[in-house]
Formats: structure tokens, C-alpha cells, sequence
């Protein structure tokens, strides 16, 4: 990338002065190397100024909107890597990807828009190689540890073999107003989003001489964990096998299911209930605006609330007579871990050696063992629990 290690900024996290944002912003004010050069970015300087005061630390401040694609290009070529956590994607995050991609810069986000990740292959893709910026989608919740866990569980078997891996969220926690209104557009969208997977199938390139396929699991109680399972329609499933059609470490032959595990069978049926619910209001405009007004964009969960929250994704992996089984745990999913997870894959490519990537990667691509023990140090764990 050229004159890309002579930027005037290593990161700039842009949307800090929201709820993320901010838990971002207070990630790296405590946690990143003294000699990181970073900015905070947002529409407005009073904002950037008191949460700059609020961090005690010297961090620049950068004037920028999502819809102003000349502050979005200075933004850009000033950094080598931007952190943006303003969503939903779909309706503010092209501008962003697009300036990235243009000035080789590397780029984050916390997306768990299956349609956003696959529009922005398609536009933005081939740019990117061209100019060797790494546009990294779903660097929180939203996929790391179904991701970097898929990784793990499958670096524990034969490569030679088909592998099959199937991974079971458990979590507590609250959702922010950000989340729920990019899960409520998502769930509004599932045509176009299907189009829009089927229009990057198409201009993707394949490797006819591997196999690699999301297939989707079924419900019911799974003795092995004691929990009833529920496929989970999330992004994840498609960030894992992205990982596992670029990296031949998946084997001949990858699958992968999702699931959510709960251990109550009233809970996995008032969850199903509650999830169909939520896509049918989301058809329509006028229930689509009372769900968001449920819970207003900007806010979230209080720092006790978090404090008590947790994720577990447990991973079974199986090849040929090889039987695996493996775990990443930790707090607070959906902010303390998120921004955690979105802060630490800054700080990893800015700082570290990282394999050759360019265009559109996962965080196994473009960062794979050296995000993991970033991630494993910062207090999020990942185990083997069982080998057969």
C-alpha cells in the first residue's frame, strides 16, 4: 500500500460518541500501545470534545459525517485503519467501505447485515485488492468467536478429511437500540438480501476442487449438550465458510451449522415465537417504527447490566473417526465484548504481521492466530473441552 505506513493516524474510530463507539473509544484509551496515533470521528466537534475529556487522554478529534463522502476520503487517507460503528450499515455504511477501499485503508465494522457484507463484495471488492485495503466485516459478537472458534475447532483436526463443525451460542445480555434496529431492517430485507447473496455467488470465484457449504440445522434437543438447539439465522454461518472457501486449512470438504442452545424447552419455544414475531411486524412500515421505538437508537444496556452478562460458543467438530470439542467464552456479548473485539482487530492490523490479504477478508483471513491470542491475553477464552 503506498505511503501507507507513513499516514499521519494509526486508527480513527468513527461514530465514537455513540454507545459503541464510545465503549470503543475507552477500549483503546486503556488498552492500546502509548505510541498508537489515533482520532476520534463523528458530526459533531462539542460531542468528540467532551467524550475526548471524558478519556483523559490526548486523542485527536475529526470532523466527519457518513453522508459526506470528501470528510469520509480525508478520513480515509489520513489513517491506516478505520473503525466504524455507525449503523445500520445498510443505510450509512457504503460510503464508508467505498472510501477505504479507495485509499487502501483498512477497514472495520461491527455488521451482522448478511445483505450489507455481500453488496459491499460486490462493489467494493476488486477495488480493494486493487489498492490492498483489507475491508474486514463483523468484528464483534457478530463473528468473531463463531469465526476465529470455527478456526480453532478445525486447526484440532485431520485436514485431509471431511470435516463437519457445528457451533451452539449460549448468552445473556441486552441489546442497544443499534442492534435492534439493524436486526429489524435485516428482517425487512430478505428479498433483497437474498438477491444479493445470489448476485455475489455469481461474481465470486470458486475452487471446483473443494467443497465448502453453510448447511442449515435442525431443531430439537441434542443430548451431547443437554440443550435445545435451534438453527440461528445470523450472519455467522456466512462469515465462516467465506474463511473456510479461502483457506485450504478447512479441508476438502467444510460444512457448518449454527445454532442457538438454550436449556429450557419453554424458553426455545417462546424464543421462536418471539423471532418469527419480530420478522412478520417487520414487514410493515408502521409496526416496523413501533419495534424501533421499543428501543431507541444511541442507547443501551447499563454498565451492571453488563456486568452480569456472558456468551459461550461451543463448537463440535468431527472428521473421520476424529471428534473434537471446543469452546469460546466470555463476558458481555453485545458491548463489552464487541468493542473489545472491534478495538483489539484495529490494534491487530495496524500493529502486527499478518499474512498477505487484500479486498474483502474475515478476521481468520486477514488476522486468524494473531487476533486469537490478542483476544485469548484481553480475557476472551478459547479451549479444547473434549477429544475423541
Amino acid at each position: 500500500m503506498t505511503g501507507h505506513q507513513q499516514r499521519e493516524l494509526d486508527i480513527v474510530v468513527l461514530g465514537a460518541t455513540g454507545f459503541t463507539g464510545t465503549l470503543t473509544a475507552e477500549y483503546l484509551a486503556a488498552h492500546g500501545p502509548a505510541a498508537t496515533r489515533w482520532a476520534i470521528a463523528g458530526r459533531t466537534r462539542g460531542k468528540l470534545e467532551a467524550l475526548r475529556d471524558r478519556l483523559g487522554v490526548d486523542v485527536q478529534i475529526l470532523e466527519a459525517d457518513a453522508s459526506d463522502q470528501a470528510s469520509l476520503r480525508h478520513l480515509a487517507e489520513a489513517s491506516r485503519v478505520v473503525v466504524t460503528t455507525v449503523g445500520p450499515y445498510l443505510r450509512y455504511g457504503e460510503p464508508v467501505v467505498a472510501a477505504c477501499a479507495e485509499a487502501g485503508t483498512d477497514y472495520v465494522d461491527l455488521t451482522g447485515e448478511p445483505e450489507f457484507v455481500d453488496r459491499m463484495y460486490v462493489r467494493h471488492h476488486a477495488t480493494a485488492e486493487r489498492t490492498g485495503a483489507r475491508l474486514v466485516h463483523a468484528c464483534g459478537f457478530d463473528s468473531v468467536p463463531h469465526d476465529l472458534g470455527a478456526l480453532f475447532t478445525v486447526q484440532q483436526l485431520p485436514q485431509e478429511r471431511p470435516i463437519r463443525v457445528r457451533g451452539y451460542v449460549s448468552a445473556g445480555g441486552l441489546p442497544s437500540g443499534g442492534t435492534v434496529d439493524s436486526a429489524v431492517t435485516s428482517f425487512s430485507r430478505f428479498r433483497q438480501a437474498a438477491t444479493a447473496h445470489a448476485e455475489r455467488r455469481r461474481t465470486e470465484p470458486g475452487d471446483p476442487t473443494r467443497r465448502v457449504r453453510a448447511v442449515p440445522g435442525r431443531p430439537g434437543y441434542d443430548r451431547d449438550l443437554r440443550a435445545w438447539v435451534l438453527p440461528l439465522p445470523s450472519i455467522d454461518p456466512q462469515i465462516v465458510v467465506c474463511s473456510a472457501r479461502a483457506l485450504d486449512r478447512y479441508g476438502p470438504d467444510f460444512c457448518y451449522s449454527h445454532f442457538v442452545a438454550v436449556g429450557n424447552p419453554v424458553v426455545a419455544a417462546a424464543l421462536t415465537v418471539g423471532v418469527a414475531g419480530t420478522f412478520a411486524l417487520a414487514q410493515l412500515p408502521p409496526t416496523r417504527k413501533l419495534l424501533l421505538r421499543l428501543r431507541p437508537s444511541g442507547g443501551g444496556p447499563t454498565v451492571e447490566q453488563r456486568e452480569k452478562a456472558w456468551f459461550r460458543v461451543r463448537f463440535i467438530g468431527e472428521a473421520g473417526r476424529r471428534r473434537v470439542v471446543t469452546e469460546v467464552a466470555g463476558g458481555d456479548p453485545g458491548y463489552a465484548e464487541s468493542s473489545k473485539m472491534l478495538a483489539e482487530s484495529a490494534l491487530c492490523l495496524a500493529n502486527d504481521a499478518l499474512p498477505e490479504a487484500a479486498g474483502q477478508v474475515t478476521t481468520a483471513v486477514a488476522m486468524g492466530e494473531a487476533l486469537r491470542a490478542r483476544l485469548e491475553k484481553a480475557g476472551i477464552s478459547f479451549r479444547v473441552l473434549q477429544r475423541d
